[in-house]
């Protein structure tokens, strides 16, 4: 009988140590599904470097604000900016963001916050990088990072010169909080 409550408790221990695992690893609540024309891109976000920033994406993404938008400005080797609904670069959502800077690096597939001269002026832009870019460290808004899917993020139409700026644009298929979504896993 000892020994088999021993097993018992055992076996309880290893069920919740994996379900402990499974759901760290799945935060639904604060992972983003970006569709672009070649595939699916997973997005962590990242609440614990810059929660005010985290909550306003995930406000834009539930009112479907990003669907549909272009990346106006793809620089090769570089990054590539979205999120303004006139896809001029000279816009946004209407509610500037306080910067949440950190000292987290911005490195391939970290995305980041654009914003003008004032650091406090990130709106509904934001850019993911295509390499590491550390001179960007410090001084703008690392919101979160991709996880799986960077090779659709290489694949986004490039624009020209030094500017990045993209004739026929691609854009966001469709933006969504992982949790919202039926079948996420």
């Amino acid at each position: 009988m000892k020994r088999r409550c021993f097993l018992g408790v055992a076996a309880a221990g290893l069920v919740l140590s994996s379900t402990s695992v499974a759901w760290s690893q799945t935060d639904l609540e604060n992972t983003l599904y970006l569709d672009l024309k070649d595939g699916r891109v997973v997005i962590k976000l990242r609440p614990d470097l810059a929660p005010n920033h985290v909550k306003r994406i995930k406000e834009l993404v539930r009112q479907k604000f990003y669907d549909g938008i272009v990346f106006h400005r793809v620089i090769r080797g570089f990054m590539a900016q979205t999120g303004d609904p006139t896809g001029t670069g000279m816009s946004g959502s209407g509610q500037k963001l306080k910067a949440e800077f950190s000292n987290a690096k911005h490195l391939r597939g970290t995305v980041s916050m654009a914003r003008a001269q004032n650091p406090d002026s990130a709106d509904s832009q934001f850019f993911i990088c295509f390499d590491d870019s550390a001179f960007l460290d410090g001084q703008y808004t690392v919101w979160g990072e991709v996880t799986d899917g960077m090779q659709f993020v290489d694949l986004i139409k490039k624009g020209a010169g030094q500017s990045g700026a993209v004739t026929d644009p691609d854009k966001i298929i469709r933006m969504q909080v992982a949790a919202d979504v039926k079948d996420a896993k």
